[in-house]
């Protein structure tokens, strides 16, 4: 079999071949899927095995002092052939895997042949083919957890010791110093904790990401920002704990928690980094100063990692090996998302080469797994796919009828956020034939200010008198995404109309239970606010582009920028990803122009999931390419449209100007007013429906199909596959 190594002497990696481990007794034989690099604790190994003699003496002073005591035991030339000898050896990598299990050792029964573990360890859990694990250092992978999350199961194991000593309690502020691997997986752990964090980097880019995945702000710990987080958020008292999760030999992290912690608040040492700590500092707030142990209780003790002794729970709730099943539950439950935290696969065999462009800085990551030859057949599931369910009407399903003439359409709004006050209301305030009859917020005054600035004759926030107040045609859902599909499922079990900004939903689950709303109620009025395809200047070049024969290919550049710190739409663990709840838009565009829903989805995205490029194919054979990005120029044009089929191309630039090319060219003119993406238009055809019984202006099958789509992204993304569109029956 084949192993990455190192010789601590030369600086030399290698992939060798070696002897395949033994099944031992009271383990099990483990082939690998994917492997982890820790990218903080092997590239500081490897960059030490790059120094000079001196360099790696004076980078390992406690190594060091073991040779000197050796040297007045043993003398110097014996101590000198020992130690030559250790550093002229090959010694492994990595401490982090996923694998199928091969082989059973005898005393094991709680694992079999074909089950997917995940791994731990530095002499177990290894960057090689197979691995021999004992007991304690494995767990079995849940249902459903991809093999390249699974991976993640050690560090998120040592991420997880550490909030545990940190002991945070609910509606507490930590801070997290230091946003590479451990640090990000530290805040996601905080934050499904109920703590609010404050990320300290001086990467922008780690910021912005620990951000996205549940931090309240983030920061450059030499600027002024991360102090005035901490002291908005705590009342200027300080955070209850710091975890330091940093590297490097600055004492600058020790020195930032002694100032931001409260009196008598809790520092916890993570990773590896200096600890000169300034006393009077510490000692005048008396900080506790904790270090965390690696996986957890267990490590380092023989008897428990490699003679399978296990402590008593009643003694010691979480061990090693329940700290890695608590974690990879809480991947498997989406509670934790590690997906935006992998950069790079690279596949086994170009492993050395991998460690070279990191320790080069050519490869910029904060996570990279390697890739196993031959493992899908044993242990990827079956290709992914998200289901497209089925609508289903109830024989005898509830009829709209048309308004009586002269009586208004009655509309309530749920939600009263940006996005209602600038691009919805304002087109229906002044609209004949339309009143606004309530509004409801959750907070009194928010929809207090609505009522007086667009005339609502009523203020509320009892959204059950609103669902019960039969004189309501339809009710319009503009809150949060998290709230979408359960205010979207009462509202047509209530017999209302229902407008519902995107997303509809942000789960296969939210969008079944919208689906059983309408079988229930036999209540299919359901618009989703998809509104380009109703822009004036996208309708009237799709008409000249015309009917087309043959299959056609979409490009869809949406240069989408940078969001703002603090915004709702980076709260992944909540919200769902940005794209879960502004891709709609464009997957139901591109559908539209097409005239079909897509079969099936391809995503791929760059390091954090920054920038992504999805694929989606349809029955006649047509594509569409949307790339969705946050890191171009803010000048460039947001949205820009390419459609290619017989001969033809229609282009869009950014619902300012429109051209087909055919025979003859055509060209708008330029708009002399704000772009127009269709929301006047979109509402004026849902007014006519309410008012006129008539059909909904996007059939409902069209907005389930797009919403699966917009899904099947994220699944997609966890699985490095296409995603099958299934429809259901």
């Amino acid at each position: 079999m084949k192993q990455v190594v190192q010789n601590y002497k030369s600086g030399e990696l290698a992939v060798l071949d070696v002897p395949v481990p033994g099944c031992k007794p009271g383990g099990v034989l483990v082939r690998s899927a994917y492997s982890l690099i820790s990218t903080g604790t092997e590239l500081m190994k490897v960059s030490e095995a790059g120094m000079s003699m001196l360099g790696k003496a004076r980078s390992r002073p406690d190594q060091v002092a073991k040779v000197m005591q050796s040297v007045a035991t043993n003398g110097v030339p014996a101590t000198y052939r020992k130690v030559m000898g250790k550093l002229d050896s090959y010694t492994p990598l990595g401490y982090s895997l996923c694998g199928v299990v091969e082989q059973v050792g005898a005393g094991v029964d709680d694992v079999k042949a074909g089950d997917l573990v995940a791994c731990a360890g530095n002499e177990h859990a290894l960057h090689a083919e197979l691995n021999w694990v004992p007991k304690n250092l494995y767990a079995p992978v849940p249902d459903g957890l991809a093999p390249r999350h699974a991976a993640f199961g050690t560090v998120g194991s040592i991420a997880l010791q550490g909030v545990r000593q940190g002991e945070s309690r609910l509606g507490e502020v930590a801070l997290v110093i230091g946003l590479g691997l451990i640090g990000q997986l530290v805040v996601q752990l905080l934050t499904a904790s109920g703590v609010r964090v404050v990320g300290a980097d001086p990467d922008p880019a780690r910021c912005e990401l620990a951000e996205r995945l549940g931090a309240a702000a983030c920061g450059d710990p030499a600027s002024a920002a991360v102090e005035t987080a901490v002291a908005e958020l705590t009342g200027g008292h300080g955070v209850d704990q710091v975890y330091l999760a940093a590297g490097g030999g600055s004492n600058q992290p020790v020195e930032l928690a002694a100032r931001l912690c409260r009196d008598r608040g809790r520092v916890v040492d993570i990773g590896k980094c200096r600890l000169d700590l300034p006393w009077n500092a510490y000692y005048e707030k008396e900080l506790d100063v904790r270090f965390s142990r690696s996986y957890g209780p267990g490590r380092y003790d023989p008897e428990y990692e490699l003679e399978g002794r296990d402590y008593p729970i009643g003694y010691v709730r979480w061990t090693e090996r329940r700290n890695l099943a608590c974690f990879l539950d809480l991947v498997a439950r989406g509670r934790v998302d590690v997906e935006p935290l992998v950069s790079h696969i690279a596949d086994f065999d170009d492993a050395v080469e991998t460690y070279r462009r990191l320790k080069d800085g050519e490869l910029k990551a904060v996570a990279v797994l390697f890739r196993y030859p031959g493992h899908t057949a044993e242990a990827e599931a079956e290709a992914p796919a998200v289901a497209v369910p089925a609508v289903k009407r109830p024989v005898g399903a509830v009829s709209a009828p048309a308004r009586a003439a002269g009586t208004p359409v009655r509309l309530a709004f749920v939600g009263a956020g940006n996005y209602a006050t600038s691009m919805l209301l304002p087109h229906l305030a002044q609209r004949d034939g339309v009143e606004l009859s309530t509004v409801v917020t959750t907070t009194a005054l928010s929809a207090a200010n609505a009522q007086r600035k667009f005339g609502f004759a009523e203020a509320t926030t009892d959204l059950d008198a609103v669902l019960g107040d039969k004189s309501i045609d339809a009710v319009f859902v503009v809150t949060r995404h998290s709230s979408h599909a359960e205010l979207t499922r009462r509202a047509l079990l209530a017999g209302k109309t229902v407008f519902v900004e995107k997303p509809l939903a942000l789960t296969e689950d939210e969008l079944a239970g919208v689906l059983a709303a309408v079988e229930e109620s036999g209540n299919d009025r359901l618009q989703v606010g998809f509104n380009r395809r109703f822009a004036p200047l996208l309708q009237e070049a799709r008409t000249r582009f015309g009917a087309r024969t043959g299959p056609a290919s979409l490009r869809y550049l949406v240069n989408a920028g940078r969001l703002q710190h603090g915004s709702w739409y980076l709260q992944q663990g909540t919200e769902g990803s940005r794209f879960a709840g502004e891709g709609g838009h464009f997957i139901d565009t591109a559908s539209w122009l097409l005239g079909a829903d897509p079969v099936s989805v391809y995503a791929v995205a760059t390091s954090g999931n920054e920038d992504l490029q999805v694929v989606l194919r349809y029955p006649d054979g047509s594509t569409a390419a949307i790339s969705y990005v946050t890191t171009g120029a803010p000048g460039f044009p947001k949205e820009t449209l390419d459609l290619v089929a017989d001969g033809k191309v229609l282009r869009l630039d950014d619902f300012v100007r429109a051209s087909v090319y055919d025979r003859k060219r055509w060209v708008s003119s330029r708009l002399p007013t704000a772009r127009d993406k269709g929301q006047n238009a979109e509402l004026a055809s849902f007014i006519k429906a309410v008012r006129t019984g008539g059909p909904m202006p996007v059939p409902l099958e069209s907005l389930v199909a797009t919403t699966a789509a917009t899904l099947a992204v994220q699944t997609g993304l966890a699985g490095g596959a296409p995603v099958s569109l299934a429809r259901t029956r």
